[in-house]
């Protein structure tokens, strides 16, 4: 039986409950990404339960199934925490085994298969999926320097005490926040803010090469103009946005947008459009199949106008041409 409850719930928040393995998959598929979910234990067995939260760049599920089961993914595409509750969750990215626990959260890149080898029967877990776009731009302007490499995190860190404990209590605060109709979060400011403490607390306990370049003077958030151009951008990706239009959005010159960029985000503000428009049709070739879309039409809903000119931009990007990426 699926139930999908929508009473008095903002949009981006969802409960649901299902005995069916094939609703539960489409769902993961549907808020984190397309996976092949297994039973491990007796099927009738099977309760699964999900809160799911997508607030901004940040997703956040507290999900159970009642029952073993064993998930599949390729490449991610965004930065993962699972944060267990309770139980065991034994997880593989690459050829590294490893176990999350109450006491110690799972970290996951955007790169490379990744594996869930065994998510017990008893574990209750905050799931956790953050913009990769969006950490990089905040790694940028937390170091007020541009970032040209790609973001590596650590691959799991103690939330048993200390700042994890910290980061973890602030990531049940934006799930349970973000379900409640009426509250704080429904104002702008209050839910960026939150969704920033979310990244930020992120890299200051994962990332080596944040705390390897902060010293005790660490700047503030990127200028409110990158800010004003990436909402802008994020908020309608497929608008054929001018670099004067994004210009006139940020209050500054088209030059002056372009040095606040370069400066805080690392790319110019055509390039870093290019990239997110390349990663939701990258997401959405992974999640479609050839009998439901076609590369055209998915090129053209992330906002190309050139067919040639994105399966070259793509390939570039993923190493595949997006058509093979459809049919896998």
């Amino acid at each position: 039986m699926y139930v999908l409850d929508r009473a008095e719930r903002p949009i981006g928040a969802r409960s649901m409950t299902t005995a069916d393995v094939d609703e539960a998959r489409v769902t993961i598929s549907t808020y984190f990404y397309p996976t092949f979910l297994d039973v491990l234990g007796p099927a009738a067995d099977l309760s699964a339960r999900f809160e799911l939260v997508a607030s901004g760049p940040v997703t956040i599920g507290d999900m159970r199934f009642g029952v073993d089961v064993g998930m599949r993914f390729g490449e991610l595409g965004a930065y993962h925490v699972d944060l267990p509750l309770t139980g065991e969750l034994w997880w593989r990215q690459g050829r590294r085994p490893a176990v999350a626990t109450p006491a110690t959260a799972a970290v996951f890149q955007p790169v490379g298969d990744t594996i869930l080898e065994r998510w017990h029967a008893d574990c209750r877990l905050l799931a956790v999926k953050i913009d990769r776009l969006v950490l990089q731009t905040q790694l940028a302007s937390l170091l007020d320097a541009p970032v040209r490499t790609p973001v590596a995190l650590d691959t799991e860190f103690d939330v048993s005490s200390g700042p994890g404990r910290t980061w973890a209590g602030l990531v049940r605060v934006l799930a349970a926040e973000s379900r409640l109709s009426g509250g704080l979060l429904g104002h702008a400011g209050p839910a960026e803010y939150l969704q920033q403490s979310v990244i930020a607390g992120l890299l200051a306990l994962a990332s080596p090469q944040y705390r390897e370049a902060a010293g005790p003077g660490i700047r503030g958030w990127a200028p409110r103009t990158v800010k004003r151009v990436v909402e802008a951008m994020h908020a309608r990706p497929a608008y054929p946005f001018t670099m004067a239009a994004l210009a006139e959005i940020a209050g500054v010159s088209a030059r002056a947008l372009q040095d606040a960029f370069r400066r805080h985000v690392g790319t110019p503000p055509m390039t870093y459009l290019r990239e997110l428009r390349l990663a939701n049709a990258h997401r959405e070739l992974h999640r479609a199949g050839p009998e439901e879309t076609t590369v055209a039409q998915v090129a053209y809903a992330a906002g190309f106008a050139h067919l040639g000119r994105f399966a070259a931009a793509y390939r570039a990007r993923y190493g595949v041409p997006p058509s093979q990426t459809l049919r896998d």
